[in-house]
């Protein structure tokens, strides 16, 4: 039997990069921020995500920075060449297939404002 699953919650590190392909493919990227308790501390881990489809239309139409949201997907390794050195490179991403969002709709409105939750 083989798993890859990795189940996340935290908080959008930026907007959504949105790409529109000609075969009709969407694509969005998002950077994740988890939080991660040990005993040295509280420590941020950064997750590179990826969406496709629906739901990568979804986090583009509901996501912005700061938003808490829900993840489930597979660990992939994105794989180049470096152009200067010919080093083989790669980069963990998260091929998500679940997005939820979270947070209160009071988080929403204020995301629709200024982020001052004071005009409220």
């Amino acid at each position: 039997m083989n798993i890859n699953v990795v189940t996340l919650i935290g908080r959008v590190g930026n907007d959504p990069d949105i790409k529109y392909f000609e075969s009709g493919s969407v694509k969005c990227k998002l950077t994740l921020a988890v939080n991660r308790r040990s005993k040295d501390g509280e420590h941020t881990d950064w997750f590179n995500l990826e969406l496709w489809g629906k739901t990568a239309q979804v986090a583009g139409d509901y996501v912005r920075k700061g938003k808490q949201i829900a993840v489930k997907g597979a660990l992939k390794f994105d794989t180049w060449s470096d152009r200067s050195t010919g080093a083989n490179r790669s980069t963990p991403i998260i091929l998500v297939d679940q997005l939820e969002l979270l947070g209160s709709k009071r988080d929403s409105e204020t995301d629709m404002m200024d982020g001052n939750p004071e005009h409220f």
